[in-house]
């Protein structure tokens, strides 16, 4: 009965949504008051039958009814309940169902907290928003039902994939499509803002909170990720460059993109026509990381789907976003011009090159991981474009991103003196060379990786501080000036910091990781880095779905005791499908990582150590930049009312509302 209410639900929403598409567009159109407030209510019913829906599928799951065939695909009575639940959207049909259900979720947000917004920009975005609410309930209930029946329920479910099985990717999904479909808004408030010819300062602020919202979704989405890859694939790596990775990081360096760009808008009203198109290509990149996700075209251990049908579906869907988009763009682009003038050294400046450096990245990330398709269609080559690739064209790029933040952040707007403002710079610049020297004289025949990247992290580091305090003035109570600071201007700080710590991480771990590969017997010791393992014992233990090899590996150092490691070797017999469980002992400096392979005649145990300089650095960079953006977001602007209305922005011959 619940799934029937649930099915029932998707049903209403959609009808909802083709409602919220046309009533208030016309409405807003011919200046209809009825009309246009019409779109608050139909976009907060949508929400809830969606909402409503996607619990009646969760319940499903939680009871294990097996008369549903996703259930039964994806599920097990044998299951801990955790992975019943968040096998809900560990699969395609529900994980779309989770992204329909995000796209309503932000309509809400608009339709609730959109009060300041004008009434007919309010009735455009939430129109748009409802458009892509349609086209996905059109994909759900017609390609990707997650309520279809079985003729006959089985007695027990054919469980949910063994490597979905883990906290780490359990919360990675919601995260990341809270970032991709975040980018949703920022498209609807593009087009909106076309539709109308409304593109001003007011509107910057209005669209910055959504665009810092997805962005840190997106943020903690790509660290999960990789933190899951990094523990639970047993190849001791944090990125490596798969196309779904690629999909996900593409949005994530548009999104940055945007985000600095809309400050341009709503401080100077600059950059118009180049915010409003990276609103619109930020959008392009999320649906075509859906579209690489489910339609097998690309290879991936992340795919959800390998159905040709579905993935028709989606590019159809992209490319007639994208066309109304761009179409909108190019008609109204040359109208919208810029108020604010600035000089070529000025804060201004320093945001296009951020904007360049990151629109530029995302380009070539884009091209690596859609040449092998293209290569096979037009050339008929199989070819495949690995991590060289990326690290060759895509590292000099966040080199570059790297040294001219401290100094974009520190200029002033409109105009600047580049000497005044490295100055005070030079504390900085001298603590980062200092660092990387040190980095150098450590090594021992090792490339620059290694050096360049802790004199960058040090750089945005020691950059970002000095930036907070060259906010407080001069004189006496500086500290407590630096407090009352603007929560944006901590925020800003804290994730270029952020930023910083996460490069240092990839460089250190990629230059100096060490790896030793060996059979080890029981008892035996063995020397990695400076540390001693001693594989004690291997035994078998059950788990509750699955048979785990587990090995118990003590870890000293300078003969102190540091611990004890449990690396396991699971195999989900429901599944039929093993999985490496690494075991980490992790430090501020360092990881010690150990995986567990599979017996060896001689009676010993494939063992495999790691030892990780800055590994954790990575993922506490991005916490970082997650804070920081949560910062930003919870500044006193984005809580009260967003600005004045002012009208200076309309579009030449379009009247302003």
């Amino acid at each position: 009965m619940i799934t029937e209410l649930g099915h029932f639900a998707l049903i209403l929403a959609f009808l909802v949504a083709c409602f919220q598409t046309v009533v208030p567009l016309v409405g807003a159109h011919y200046r209809w008051p009825g009309w246009m407030a019409s779109a608050e209510p139909a976009a907060t019913l949508q929400f809830l039958l969606t909402a409503g829906s996607f619990m009646a599928l969760t319940w499903a799951f939680v009871i294990s009814d097996f008369s549903l065939q996703l259930v039964v695909a994806n599920s097990h009575s044998d299951k801990p309940m955790l992975y019943k639940i968040t096998g809900t959207w560990g699969n395609h049909e529900g994980s779309m169902l989770l992204w329909v259900l995000i796209v309503t979720l932000f309509g809400a947000f608009a339709a609730w907290f959109g009060g300041n917004l004008p009434p007919t920009l309010k009735a455009r975005v939430l129109a748009v928003q409802g458009s892509i609410g349609v086209a996905f309930f059109a994909f759900i209930i017609f390609t990707s039902n997650p309520f279809l029946r079985m003729d006959v329920p089985p007695f027990d479910g054919q469980d949910l994939n063994p490597l979905l099985q883990d906290p780490g990717l359990a919360f990675h999904p919601p995260f990341l499509y809270l970032g991709y479909v975040g980018l949703s808004m920022t498209f609807s408030f593009a087009v909106a803002a076309l539709i109308e010819g409304r593109v001003d300062a007011a509107w910057g602020r209005w669209v910055r909170p959504y665009t810092l919202a997805a962005w840190v979704f997106l943020t903690l989405g790509i660290a999960l990720g990789s933190w899951w890859a990094y523990y639970e694939l047993g190849w001791g790596g944090f990125w490596f460059w798969d196309p779904v990775e690629n999909a996900s990081f593409m949005p994530w360096l548009i999104a940055a993109a945007l985000l600095h760009s809309a400050i341009v808008v709503e401080k100077r009203e600059a950059l118009k026509s180049w915010t409003i198109l990276l609103a619109i290509i930020a959008f392009g990149f999320s649906m075509i990381g859906a579209f690489i996700t489910r339609s097998g075209v690309l290879t991936s251990v992340h795919a959800f789907a390998t159905d040709p049908d579905r993935g028709m579906f989606l590019l159809m869907i992209t490319a007639f976003f994208m066309l109304v988009g761009l179409t909108l763009f190019a008609a109204r682009a040359q109208s919208m011009q810029a108020k604010g003038v600035f000089s070529l050294a000025s804060r201004e400046t320093g945001l296009v090159a951020n904007n360049v450096i990151l629109a530029v990245s995302a380009f070539v990330v884009f091209v690596g991981t859609i040449w092998p398709l293209v290569a096979e269609i037009f050339f008929d080559r199989k070819l495949s474009v690995g991590a060289p690739f990326f690290n060759f064209a895509f590292a000099p790029f966040m080199v570059a991103l790297g040294l001219i933040l401290p100094v974009g952040a520190m200029l002033p707007w409109k105009r600047a003196s580049l000497k005044r403002t490295i100055k005070p710079l030079r504390t900085a610049f001298v603590l980062a060379i200092a660092v990387g020297g040190l980095a150098w004289a450590m090594q021992t025949g090792r490339s620059l990786l290694g050096p360049v990247g802790l004199f960058l992290g040090a750089w945005l580091v020691s950059g970002a501080v000095i930036d907070l305090w060259s906010r407080t003035g001069r004189g006496d109570n500086r500290l407590s000036r630096l407090l009352r600071l603007p929560r944006a201007d901590w925020g800003k700080s804290v994730a270029h910091a952020g930023l910083g710590v996460t490069m240092a991480g990839v460089a250190g771990m990629m230059a100096w990781e060490t790896e030793d590969i060996r059979v080890a017997q029981i008892g035996e010791s063995f020397e990695v880095s400076g540390f001693t393992l001693t594989l004690d014992d291997v035994q078998q233990v059950p788990g509750p779905n699955y048979r785990s090899t587990m090995a118990e590996v003590s870890l000293e150092r300078n003969g102190r005791e540091i611990g004890t490691l449990y690396p396991e070797k699971r195999v989900y017999p429901v599944a039929a499908m093993p999985t490496t469980e690494a075991a980490l002992d992790i430090g501020f400096l360092r990881d010690v990582y150990v995986v567990i392979g599979d017996p060896q005649a001689n009676g010993g145990w494939a063992v495999r150590t790691y030892y990780k300089p800055l590994a954790n650095w990575i993922w506490g960079g991005a916490i970082l930049m997650s804070i920081g953006g949560t910062l930003s977001l919870t500044d006193r602007r984005y809580r009260v009312a967003a600005g004045n209305r002012r009208r200076t922005g309309a579009v030449e011959g379009v009247p302003a509302e």
